[in-house]
């Protein structure tokens, strides 16, 4: 107990009522985040918020990605209340708004600015004009690449490759014997790994997951075509061990010098521009997503996002911190702490109009319009039943989704045929939609 507190008991007069209020009020928030730089940053620059709101006191989760989804869709499906805080996605937070599993955010102060957050990211995280989780950060995909190697080569990265060109490009500029792979792409298991990128690929090929009346459509001539040459790309020129290789790794990589190019989540600019963090940040340019027969559904959309789970005892101290976390004050603390470059992007039209960010990320425009253009209504080629551009928007999604992904990085990593890996995720794919009665 405080000094003022023992006091004030002595004294037994008004301030000892107050005081207790005080002691009782001290909130514990318990925040499940992802193991990312941007949210290592978070909670690195947290004791500001901390400093700010001595009442409220942070527990840190921090967990691999796919870990991450598991244990906080348990949370939320038990109302266990574990966490107060949830980082979540464009994925998750519709379907659990819809069902009454978050609490809304409302009345943010008008200090907050919520005109000043992207559209597409609030309009990603709402169900009927309301909103769910507050955008940390934004992302679509986009294709780095090193152009030293492309000039050394002769080689010209257009603005808008094709994957036949990209192709051209990883076979030329693979060297295993110096640790240089043409090529860096996510092959780890789970439908927010290899199955966010891959489901990129089949879209510009022409694919679909499922067609209008919810038949999966893994055995198509699109999805073979699709998955074939991923896989055989990333076996002809990436890494050793791709199909372990999710985010992270490939971030190491290629912030390291050793992929020639890397199609990734747009966020991961602002790593490879900082020196701190990349030895070839001086060396990187980008491009758009790569295309094949078709643009739609080429480059993703995704938020990570903060998010209040109705089983949250603490819903009052999770909301200021949330708040704080998504501000533009908050955008600032990582100016000053990591530089420009690496303030977490696509969220607030005000950090795209800063001549500091400008000048420090070439690429801040090239990726707002990214994330402007990607259409999550209308992700393919052919119509679907669902929403979303590199992933289902039901909830059977999650578990079918890594089944694919385990059959696609199997496939990778040699262990079956493309084939044989299509046919177990149509299987799956079809068991899922017809035992949820999507099938008529």
């Amino acid at each position: 107990m405080k000094p003022a507190c023992k006091f004030a008991l002595k004294a037994l007069g008004a301030g000892a009522a107050t005081c207790f209020a005080l002691s009782a009020s001290a909130a514990t928030v318990t925040i499940a985040t992802l193991n990312n730089p941007d949210m290592i940053e978070l909670k690195k620059l947290s004791p500001a918020f901390e400093k700010a709101n001595p009442e409220i006191k942070l527990n840190w989760v921090i967990l691999e990605e796919n870990v991450l989804r598991q244990r906080a869709t348990t949370d939320i499906t038990t109302g266990s209340g574990q966490f107060d805080v949830m980082t979540i996605g464009a994925y998750e937070t519709p379907q659990w708004g819809k069902r009454g599993w978050l609490a809304p955010i409302t009345n943010l102060p008008a200090s907050y600015d919520l005109n000043d957050v992207v559209k597409t990211a609030r309009d990603g995280l709402s169900v009927n004009g309301q909103l769910y989780a507050l955008p940390f950060y934004v992302e679509s995909s986009m294709t780095y690449y090193r152009k030293d190697l492309f000039d050394k080569a002769g080689l010209k990265m257009p603005d808008q490759p094709t994957y036949d060109q990209i192709a051209q490009f990883a076979d030329k500029l693979t060297d295993k014997s110096k640790e240089q792979y043409g090529i860096c792409l996510r092959g780890k298991a789970g439908w927010g790994e290899n199955m966010a990128y891959g489901t990129t690929v089949v879209n510009t090929f022409g694919g679909r997951w499922f067609d209008e009346k919810w038949n999966a459509q893994l055995t198509s001539p699109e999805w073979k075509k699709a998955m074939t040459f991923y896989v055989d790309l990333l076996k002809k020129d990436g890494p050793p061990g791709a199909s372990s290789n999710g985010f992270n790794e490939n971030l190491t990589l290629m912030s390291s010098g050793k992929c020639a190019m890397w199609i990734d989540a747009t966020v991961a600019a602002g790593m490879l521009y900082n020196k701190q963090q990349s030895q070839i940040a001086d060396k990187v340019g980008f491009a758009a997503a790569p295309v094949a027969v078709t643009p739609k559904g080429s480059h993703w959309l995704w938020a990570w996002a903060l998010a209040i789970p109705k089983s949250s005892k603490q819903q009052d101290a999770a909301k200021k911190f949330i708040e704080w976390a998504t501000s533009k004050e908050y955008i600032d603390l990582v100016a000053k702490d990591e530089g420009w470059a690496s303030v977490p992007p696509g969220t607030r039209q005000s950090t795209y109009a800063r001549p500091e960010y400008k000048q420090a990320a070439p690429f801040g425009d090239f990726v707002l319009k990214a994330i402007q253009t990607a259409d999550p209504d209308h992700p393919t080629l052919k119509p679907v039943p669902y929403t979303g551009v590199q992933f289902v928007g039901i909830p059977e999604f999650q578990s079918f989704g890594t089944v694919v992904g385990q059959s696609v990085s199997g496939a990778i990593a040699g262990q079956m045929s493309v084939d044989q890996a299509l046919a177990a995720g149509n299987a799956a794919a079809d068991r899922a939609v017809k035992q949820a009665g999507y099938q008529k």
